[in-house]
């Protein structure tokens, strides 16, 4: 893990950006030239290595290396890996489980070793993988009701229909069923599959089953599957993962010990947020494509302040170089129908944020081949619209109560933007000019900003993107803590 990728682990370890700020007697910009300098001064290390053991962990101020308080009892997961394609995406969550000081112990089926072999397992692991209920030895060294009963939790990734199937009826005919009786640990699953075997109602019989004996589910994601689909079944990003089963294992290190005037119930408890972000990439040929410069920074500074403060988050994302942000679901698009489709999967939201830059067009008759120069000419190019995101869930029969947009305008950016919210039903409209003090906002860490609504309008100075995030959120929280529980709006706070 290098240095950039700590400080980042070290935020979501001590309760986020404004958590860390705090403890460190920093500001925004502190933080942000530590992460872009890599070094943390020693002083402020030290001062978060006194403070650490609150948090469940220690911390060694020279190398920023986190360990358990007790180091002969890490946290362990039992992971259980079944037999689909993602089970390789199972090596790579292992590694990351690793990093952040798990210690891992893992079952495999017997399908699982079609695709990846107990001796990989084993080496990222440092421990030995089980895989046969009635294995003499393996009853001898450690039976399987020990097995269950020494984790902290269970983890079944991937989670293939047959599986789920099993433990929806009780099942115990191999090692890794069996386990998931004995256990008395939180069992999390992770599904993958092909997605109409995931839509079908027997598979969706079976998790709403597991979900009512508080067996958690991570993901399925959207977007390309193995199997040449499109749709829900793709294995959540190793991440998010991740990050629930921090949450579920260290949320006894309650930062309440550190800020005891602070409230645990935070502003967007149960509220659920769809954001989108980035750019999409709309293809000419296998070669080419209309895009454009759109880094993604603002939606996915939005996202993480978002889940912060408690709120439910899906991210749909267009090809950015960014990571996806703590407690966040990712789901990774390109084009703007693919965008489109999973807005649609995923519009039972109470609020929703279109920050991606969709592209306004998009061939009419994509190429199958690369387009080659032909006596010098360029070759014809048709262009037609792409779907407008923004307008169609503005308009929908489903509209969420919070619909906010983004306008990025070269000129008349009040007035644009102000059409712009009025024509595609929007609630607000975050305008941004497109050059800021003589710099593009692509790409750019800070952002200023027009706020529009139906009442007026407001400018936000320039500031980070994550203060815009901020004050935005700071926006909705107000606004969802003015509408009554029946969802009908008493005011709206501009």
């Amino acid at each position: 893990m290098n240095y950039h990728d700590t400080l980042s682990y070290l935020m979501d370890a001590f309760g986020g950006a404004d958590s860390l700020q705090k403890l460190l007697g920093v500001g925004p910009s502190a933080l942000s030239n530590y992460r872009r300098r890599e070094h943390l001064p020693l002083n402020q290390a030290r001062k978060l290595s006194n403070i650490a053991p609150k948090f469940g962990f220690n911390l060694d101020p020279y190398t920023l290396k986190i360990s358990v308080i007790d180091d002969d009892r890490k946290p362990e997961i039992l992971l259980i890996i079944t037999g689909g394609i993602a089970a390789y995406k199972a090596l790579e969550l292992i590694r990351r489980l690793r990093d952040f000081e798990f210690s891992v112990t893992a079952v495999m089926t017997a399908s699982a070793q079609q695709f990846i072999t107990p001796l990989s397992v084993s080496a990222l692991t440092g421990n030995k993988v089980y895989s046969e209920l009635f294995d003499l030895t393996d009853e001898q060294e450690m039976g399987h009701i020990q097995l269950a009963r020494k984790a902290d939790l269970v983890l079944i990734a991937p989670a293939t229909a047959n599986f789920i199937g099993k433990m929806a009826h009780g099942l115990a005919d191999d090692l890794a069923s069996t386990l998931c009786l004995v256990t008395e640990a939180p069992i999390f699953v992770a599904p993958s599959m092909n997605p109409h075997m995931w839509t079908n109602t027997a598979t969706q019989d079976n998790c709403a089953k597991l979900k009512r004996r508080n067996i958690s589910f991570i993901g399925p994601d959207n977007g390309d599957t193995a199997c040449g689909e499109t749709g829900s079944g793709r294995f959540a990003e190793t991440g998010f993962i991740i990050s629930q089963i921090q949450q579920k294992l260290l949320q006894k290190h309650s930062s309440a010990d550190i800020f005891p005037s602070e409230k645990q119930t935070k502003p967007l408890d149960g509220i659920k947020i769809l954001i989108t972000a980035g750019p999409t990439l709309e293809p000419i040929d296998p070669v080419r494509f209309i895009g454009n410069r759109s880094s993604g920074k603002q939606g996915y500074a939005i996202a993480y302040a978002c889940a912060e403060q408690g709120a439910d988050v899906c991210l749909i994302s267009g090809p950015v170089s960014l990571e996806a942000p703590l407690n966040v679901r990712l789901i990774k698009v390109e084009t703007a129908q693919q965008m489109k489709q999973a807005c649609a999967d995923e519009l039972d939201v109470e609020c929703v944020i279109c920050a991606a830059a969709v592209a306004d067009w998009q061939v009419k008759q994509t190429a199958n081949a690369k387009l080659k120069k032909s006596n010098n000419k360029p070759p014809e190019i048709v262009l037609t619209e792409t779907p407008d995101i923004l307008s169609w869930i503005g308009h929908h029969p489903s509209r969420p109560k919070l619909v906010i947009g983004f306008a990025a305008e070269t000129d008349s950016l009040k007035k644009n933007a102000d059409d712009k919210r009025a024509r595609k039903n929007a609630d607000w409209i975050l305008a941004n000019s497109v050059l800021q003090s003589g710099e593009s906002v692509f790409n750019s860490d800070i952002n200023e900003v027009l706020f529009l609504s139906k009442t007026g309008a407001e400018y936000w100075d320039t500031d980070s993107k994550q203060a815009i995030a901020r004050k935005l959120v700071h926006r909705i929280s107000d606004y969802f803590s003015d509408v009554h529980v029946s969802g009908v709006q008493k005011k709206e706070n501009i």
